[in-house]
């Protein structure tokens, strides 16, 4: 990497800290492809460090960086643990943009949130976790808007495509109107152990989910003369996508609805349904059948342990098969007279796609021009149209594939 002069630093909120992005958990598998990420693409004078608990990982991380560029030789490392209060705040204040790859959230993610909130520190990571998402924006939110902090969950494959997919659409249709928009899921991908675990996590913990969920939805304001509905129909046989549309359980529509709820383009009456595309319905029965036996597993402890032993964390697919794996999101969207399908399309969505978003995602907040906004957002309303040009840019295609009405 050129070693010129630095690069501007846009949305400049007046603190002269000493890195523009740390990366957090670097040496896992999603960090440290993270970590490749950047080192191939961080532009030149952009201050990054790796941070993680363990300072002889982090020291193979970057001799393996240095590789990719001998100016990476240097790489500030810094050494925190999520258990270690002090030195979290401590990398918090030392940096514009905290990007963390440590999960499952729920278990570790919430002392890093913490001390972006307090010190104003931008925050992104990769959470699919909607009982972490919801408890941090009851627990810091306001902190967080009191110190110009953003915090900026879901910053992967859950859910960059969907959300700003879901925008770009909406950028198609009309202003001022009631819009509909179905988004469908195609993707083969591979499973890790870390977000195995998150699975298992989020499974095991439903109650506890929808109990949090309730509390959030008491406490957060609603927009005034406005409706958000998220809620996708049963499985059906859809015309449109040409396959069989099964409701995806996942954290994604609940991201878009918020979105909507913040961003009056969206319009006074707004619908978006979530589905997986599924071709033959002998698959859907045994997608159904096998979610819910692994749902029904997770309620005890035993069977827990025994699904989380066979995939270790810090494991996943290797670079062939990654290579192999792709994702297309189609959407369908109406208003005002108007139709319009789009489609965001890219390579291995759950690591090599992910890693990508959440370095792109931590790019943009630390350099930038983007709206005044803090507190807990989604990407689409923290950097919307910024994060959607670099995404092309870096290869996931965001494609308008028909119109049909009046401009």
């Amino acid at each position: 990497m050129p070693t010129a002069q630095p690069t501007p630093r846009k949305n400049d909120r007046g603190d002269d800290r000493e890195h523009d992005v740390v990366l957090f958990g670097a040496t896992g598998f999603t960090g440290r492809l993270t970590a490749e990420y950047l080192a191939a693409h961080a532009p030149g004078g952009c201050r990054w460090a790796l941070a993680g608990r363990n300072r002889e990982k982090l020291l193979r991380l970057r001799g393996h960086l240095a590789g990719i560029d001998p100016a990476h030789a240097e790489l500030p490392l810094l050494h925190a643990d999520v258990d270690d209060p002090a030195a979290l705040r401590a990398v918090a204040a030392g940096t514009r943009v905290v990007a963390t790859a440590v999960g499952p959230y729920l278990r570790h993610g919430e002392p890093l949130v913490a001390a972006c909130a307090e010190a104003g520190t931008d925050y992104v990571d990769l959470a699919g976790e909607p009982e972490f998402v919801d408890l941090m924006y009851l627990r810091h939110h306001e902190r967080a808007r009191e110190t110009g902090a953003r915090l900026v969950h879901s910053c992967g494959f859950d859910s960059v495509p969907h959300d700003l997919g879901v925008l770009y659409t909406v950028r198609q249709l009309p202003e001022g109107v009631p819009l509909r928009i179905d988004g469908f899921v195609r993707a083969r991908g591979s499973v890790s152990g870390g977000t195995f675990d998150s699975v298992l996590t989020a499974f095991s913990r439903l109650r506890q989910t929808a109990r949090t969920a309730r509390e959030r939805h008491r406490t957060e304001p609603r927009p005034a003369g406005r409706r958000i509905s998220t809620r996708a129909e049963r499985p059906h046989r859809s015309r449109a996508a040409g396959a069989w549309a099964v409701p995806l359980p996942t954290i994604d529509p609940r991201v878009v609805g918020r979105s909507a709820a913040a961003l009056e383009r969206y319009g006074p009456d707004f619908h978006y349904r979530h589905y997986a595309a599924v071709r033959r319905l002998p698959v859907v029965a045994g997608t159904v059948a096998g979610a819910g036996a692994l749902l029904a597993l997770t309620q005890l402890p035993p069977a827990r342990r025994a699904l989380s032993a066979r995939l270790a964390p810090g494991t996943g697919p290797d670079a062939e098969r990654r290579a192999g794996n792709w994702f297309k999101v189609r959407f369908f969207g109406e208003g005002g007279g108007r139709r319009v399908v789009t489609q965001v399309s890219g390579g291995d969505p759950g690591y090599g796609e992910t890693a990508k978003m959440l370095a792109e995602s931590a790019l943009c907040l630390a350099l930038d021009e983007l709206p005044e906004t803090s507190g807990q957002v989604t990407t689409a309303v923290a950097m919307g149209d910024a994060l959607t040009g670099r995404l092309e840019r870096a290869g996931i295609a965001f494609r308008v594939l028909s119109r049909e009405g009046e401009p």
